[in-house]
């Protein structure tokens, strides 16, 4: 409607013009440098529209190649895309060749050649060709170099995928050579060095990765910890155990695994007066069975006082396996068979450990049993080897 409005004002307004130009056509007189010209006014009017059509089409017709090639282009694009997606959906049901073949024709042309490159390399991957996998990456690592960090990043997932752990982590190595904080390569980094029981690299990246990478707290929490517990179980003296509690964070030093991991390091470093009255405390706290087994392993000053202390605990955690084995072996120490046979026994009918057939053994050969104790070590290596060991083949013999 708004286009027939404008052709009746055109006609309205045309029809106005020439009424007053046919009427009176006008008279136009030019003097320029001894030229004259004269003409009407409509003939003005018409040659003035013939000059800026001729202006017009002279510009069209400069400006026609760069059109063209222009239109050609977004043909090119549209083209390249259209193939880029066909390629990625081939990958995506499964046709990794073709698919790949597809990508890899279209780079050439492409608007984002990365993405092409990429793509081809995870179609070669999925088809285990790791040589032409690695061969994309090149291409886009030498022809997209600002996509160098997504380019490493992607080669290290791939061969995290493929179990190549050594040549992974070196990629990421040098990912993080050409940006030190970048997150993702730290988190993975963190991950590797976890799985490789690389426990000091992991201690050295752990402040970055907590600062510039999103890992899930869950995790972070477990590589911290597994650090710190390392650090203690590996220290050799009473300093290195002494430092090596102080690094550990306070929020942290409630951990049952690094509390073990300390007092252990206690007990390794002879120092079993300090590991008793810090256990005598921590379970006063919390109750908790590993420290329980701890304390029956302090070669107390005073044995006697220690199993009475023992004893004591027995009135309100009577059924506690751990503090059970406890007592028995605080009774060997103090040479009191006959009870340390009751808890071990009472031990074994309530949670039957090695740990416990194994004092189990060891008294049942002092008080000159040893069938008995055979017996014994042999129940508690069944439960070492249960389902550990292969069938033998039966041979009959001649």
């Amino acid at each position: 409607m708004k286009f027939g409005v404008i052709v009746v004002l055109l006609l309205f307004v045309s029809a106005f013009a020439a009424h007053f130009l046919l009427s009176d056509p006008g008279y136009v007189f030019i003097n320029f440098r001894g030229y004259l010209i004269e003409m009407s006014v409509p003939v003005l009017v018409l040659l003035t529209a013939v000059l800026f059509f001729t202006v017009w089409l002279i510009r069209k017709i400069i400006l026609a190649p760069r059109r063209i090639g222009e239109a050609a282009g977004r043909y090119r694009s549209v083209r390249s895309g259209q193939k880029m997606t066909r390629g990625m959906i081939e990958v995506a049901e499964g046709n990794f060749a073709r698919g790949e073949r597809i990508l890899a024709r279209s780079v050439s042309t492409s608007d984002s050649p990365l993405f092409n490159y990429l793509q081809a390399a995870r179609a070669a991957h999925l088809q285990r060709r790791d040589e032409r996998r690695d061969e994309w990456l090149r291409l886009a690592y030498m022809n997209i170099p600002e996509a160098a960090n997504a380019v490493l990043l992607t080669q290290a997932e791939f061969q995290l995928e493929r179990g190549e752990h050594e040549q992974a982590l070196a990629t990421l190595r040098r990912l993080v050579e050409n940006s030190k904080n970048h997150g993702h390569a730290l988190a993975l980094m963190g991950k590797l060095y976890f799985e490789l029981e690389d426990w000091s690299a992991l201690r050295e990246i752990l402040p970055r990765v907590r600062k510039h990478s999103q890992v899930e707290p869950a995790a972070l929490a477990a590589w911290t910890n597994r650090v710190h517990h390392e650090s203690l179980r590996l220290a050799a003296d009473a300093q290195a155990i002494a430092l090596a509690w102080k690094d550990v964070p306070r929020a942290l030093k409630s951990e049952i695994s690094l509390l073990e991991a300390y007092y252990e390091g206690l007990l390794r470093a002879g120092l079993h007066d300090k590991a008793e009255k810090a256990l005598v405390a921590a379970l006063k706290s919390n109750w908790r069975g590993p420290l329980v087994r701890l304390f029956g392993l302090v070669e107390s000053a005073d044995a006697s006082k220690q199993l009475s202390r023992a004893e004591r605990w027995l009135a309100n955690h009577g059924e506690d396996p751990d503090l059970l084995l406890t007592t028995a072996r605080l009774c060997l120490r103090n040479e009191l068979w006959g009870k340390a046979r009751s808890y071990l026994e009472a031990v074994i009918s309530l949670r039957p450990t090695p740990e416990a057939y194994q004092e189990y053994g060891a008294l049942l050969n002092q008080l000159g049993e040893a069938d008995a104790a055979a017996d014994a070590y042999r129940d508690g290596l069944g439960m070492l080897t249960a389902g550990s060991l292969p069938a033998i083949t039966h041979v009959e013999s001649d």
